[in-house]
């Protein structure tokens, strides 16, 4: 069977590992917390990161930095992970889904404007498959009627809009460490900030509510309660294989992204001949190779194209199930317009197996999978 993940053991982990060990420092923000948060800002370019346990950890963070009150409306694609939408739920806030662009999955631009009411206090962009949404026009948007941006770049570790960095754009970014993404840690992500009196607040936030880092850093004589908050730091442990995947990073996305165009050129016949849709990457996105799809032209012919693989041991999952249409979806949020593009494209788009050292011949080995489904049927 071919998997359809496996997580990148890529350089030193093991000795990061031991180190930590050695140290008897497992808590978070020691050694390897310090160095990748400064691997973050640097590669990156932002003022503060801070390391969560996971992304969901981070948009949390977003929420109450967001202000997010009881009533308030947030604006969101329904395509992508609950955790986009239950981070600011759990704030009170109602969330409101707009339409997908059917190019690129992420949240139509031109839909926003017309969803937002007085109460409306924050968009909340998901740059879907490390692809970015159209910041240029949702931060004009933003900018007009005074609204937070939190990027959910999860899965946009390295991925830019027009030369600038993915999680960079909003006052917040959150991104994935969880070990389907290019580096990992098995669980883990990192919150982005770009203003400093967001950054001093989220330090605060992190440590459950107090000051423990001013403490550390000498600003202040004792800590103590001063804000709410949560226990949101990651462990060493966690942040030293972190950082031996960092070091990595460049050589595991340019892998990826090899992987990635064998399978665009491998199936771009199909393309032609009207079998497929493959992925559309507008020309003002770089993106990492996080993830490789197709597009079938019903549900029933994507169920038996999974079935087909399966089959041939290949394994291959759709991807997100629209929020709204879910159970907690119907409770909790609306979706302000006509769903054209978000439940059609989530019944039509497959996943196929993409990670670090995928060998060559085994996508090879797919793509004529794929190519001979289409034919004989």
């Amino acid at each position: 069977m071919i998997k359809f993940n496996v997580p990148a053991v890529a350089g030193k982990e093991k000795n990061y590992l031991k180190m930590v060990l050695r140290s008897k420092l497992f808590a978070g923000d020691n050694e390897f917390t310090k160095k990748c948060c400064s691997w973050l800002q640097t590669r990156l370019g932002c003022f503060k990161v801070l390391l969560t346990p996971s992304c969901t950890h981070a948009l949390e963070m977003s929420a109450i930095l967001s202000d997010i009150q009881p009533g308030d409306e947030v604006i969101m694609p329904s395509f992508t992970f609950v955790s986009t939408a239950n981070a600011f739920l759990l704030r009170g806030a109602k969330i409101v889904f707009v339409d997908i662009r059917p190019d690129t999955q992420n949240i139509d631009e031109k839909l926003i404007e017309d969803a937002i009411t007085e109460r409306t206090k924050c968009i909340v962009v998901v740059h879907y498959a490390g692809v970015a949404a159209e910041m240029d026009a949702i931060l004009s948007i933003a900018k007009r009627y005074s609204l937070v941006v939190v990027e959910d770049a999860a899965q946009a570790i390295l991925s830019s809009y027009k030369g600038k960095p993915l999680g960079t754009f909003g006052q917040m970014g959150c991104l994935s460490f969880h070990e389907t993404k290019n580096i990992h840690c098995g669980e883990g992500g990192a919150i982005l900030l770009g203003d400093p009196e967001l950054s001093e607040r989220a330090e605060i936030i992190r440590e459950k509510g107090t000051n423990r880092s001013c403490f550390f850093r000498g600003q202040v004589d004792k800590y103590s309660w001063v804000d709410i908050g949560s226990s949101y730091l990651l462990g060493e442990l966690s942040a030293a294989f972190l950082y031996a995947q960092m070091e990595m990073a460049e050589r595991i996305v340019q892998n990826r992204m090899c992987n990635w165009n064998h399978y665009y050129d491998g199936l771009a016949e199909m393309e032609q001949r009207g079998f497929l849709e493959r992925p559309v990457i507008p020309d003002e996105c770089i993106q990492n190779g996080h993830l490789f799809y197709i597009k079938a032209k019903s549900l029933a012919e994507r169920t038996a194209l999974i079935d087909y693989l399966a089959e041939k041991g290949i394994m291959t999952v759709f991807h997100y199930v629209p929020l709204h249409s879910s159970k907690a979806g119907q409770l909790y949020t609306c979706f302000h317009g006509e769903d054209r593009h978000t439940t059609d494209i989530s019944e039509r788009l497959l996943r196929l197996p993409l990670y670090y050292q995928l060998p060559r011949d085994r996508i090879e080995y797919i793509v004529e999978a794929v190519r001979q489904f289409y034919l004989n049927n």
